[in-house]
């Protein structure tokens, strides 16, 4: 197959739109991945396949295959584990989908990156609102109480999740000094976790509460 230079710079110029208008996205979201780092992974797998498709010979798809491999690694970098709440998955998702949209610009497949990019911006601007319907809906949060050792403490608390219609799964449990500390994972709508944080606010046996 032969290519000119305008070819290639068709390529690169595409890549960096694609880029710019998905990072803006996320820029605009504040993540952590934002403007500049989708337009380097937009043009950087675009570049690859680029060269992958030129000096591959016989296996042009040889540099390609590991840009997948490559992305994983910087994906893996955006993803972080708080407490219980594992956050960046989307935004990890969304670089390893602007890498493939560069591969695909990079390749020559400009509707299949077109109908792409499209479909991340749907995903990514216009299901956010029907996220947030759902999390309000059935949302769920970590709850760590400390309150006076006594046998029905933690029982009083998982009655009162249970009061306001809200699931809640009993993790880690500690005692001391005469003082027990319950942590639970719980689900359910927002207003029943409102009445709950209330209420526990307003609990003066409870010494330290976090949620």
């Amino acid at each position: 197959m032969h290519y000119t230079l305008s070819e290639d710079i068709k390529h690169i110029l595409i890549a960096l739109l694609i880029g710019a208008v998905i990072g803006a996205e996320r820029e605009y979201r504040s993540k952590s991945a934002g403007l500049r780092t989708m337009i380097l992974v937009s043009l950087g797998a675009c570049l690859f396949t680029i060269l992958s498709i030129r000096i591959g010979n016989e296996n042009p798809d040889r540099i390609a295959a590991n840009i997948i491999t490559g992305i994983g690694f910087l994906g893996a970098g955006v993803i972080f584990k708080d407490e219980n709440r594992v956050t960046g998955i989307t935004t990890a998702t969304t670089i390893w989908m602007v890498a493939a949209l560069g591969m695909a610009i990079g390749s020559g497949h400009y509707q299949a990156a077109a109908v792409g990019t499209v479909a991340v911006l749907i995903v990514l601007a216009f299901l956010a609102p029907l996220q947030s319907v759902f999390e309000r809906i059935n949302r769920s949060r970590h709850y760590r109480i400390v309150c006076p050792y006594r046998n029905t403490s933690l029982a009083k608390y998982e009655a009162l999740f249970k009061k306001h219609k809200l699931k809640a799964s009993r993790g880690r449990q500690s005692r001391t000094a005469g003082l027990i500390e319950g942590n639970w994972e719980v689900q359910g709508p927002d207003r029943g976790h409102e009445k709950v944080i209330q209420e526990l606010l307003r609990d003066p046996d409870i010494h330290e509460f976090d949620f």
